[in-house]
């Protein structure tokens, strides 16, 4: 087969120019973040490049991939002119997967591409991606909603077989009457209509 003149010179130009994105893109994401961030970070990029969910890497620390625990993953967008903009966030207030690695790769894939509310995050948006990850504790049920903090504990509202979840520590949440009207606006409820509430603690991890 002939070759194309300058055909062969191009390919080698666009692979290398692909190998050095994907080198910058390795360094962005082994900046010394929070290895929760990290791995969530790595299987956002390893979707976007190839369109394929990762495997947990071997260097894990053992409680990721020894232990399950819901998980939710929050995106923002850091502007270059100041402020930031939501890009999703997306979670499962109960395992469904092997171990809180695999909870984090398939969540975070979800947040970045699923979440209904934004529109899907692109590759060259990586490097403006902040990520939160938080690890719920097992939601328990409470009595009276003095239990409630909306600093210290998320909720989960339940009624009419519907459930509503927030997370603990959101800005312009400071009362446990919002925290509990969001959760059941959310889930499609009235305050009134809210059955059972439970309330969980979270380790969050942000990067």
């Amino acid at each position: 087969m002939r070759e194309v003149p300058g055909e062969a010179d191009r390919w080698r130009e666009t692979d290398a120019s692909r190998r050095d994105e994907m080198s910058q893109r390795d360094d962005m994401i082994s900046r010394g973040e929070d290895p929760y961030v990290l791995l969530a970070r790595r299987a956002i990029v390893h979707w976007l490049e190839r369109g394929e969910i990762m495997e947990p890497p071997p260097d894990l620390p053992a409680e990721m991939v020894q232990q399950r625990a819901g998980v939710f993953v929050t995106l923002f967008e850091k502007k270059p002119a100041g402020g930031e903009e939501f890009r999703g966030c997306l979670g499962s207030i109960w395992p469904k997967r092997e171990s809180i690695a695999s909870e984090i790769i398939s969540i975070a894939i979800a947040s970045a591409q699923y979440d209904p509310r934004c529109e899907p995050v692109c590759l060259d948006e990586m490097d403006r991606i902040e990520i939160t990850v938080s690890v719920l504790e097992e939601p328990l049920p409470i009595e009276s909603r003095d239990e409630l903090d909306p600093r210290v504990f998320g909720v989960v509202v339940n009624g009419r077989g519907r459930q509503g979840v927030l997370l603990p520590d959101l800005s312009g949440v400071d009362t446990v009457e919002q925290q509990v009207e969001i959760a059941a606006r959310k889930a499609g409820l009235e305050v009134g209509q809210i059955e059972r509430t439970f309330r969980f603690r979270v380790q969050k991890h942000v990067g």
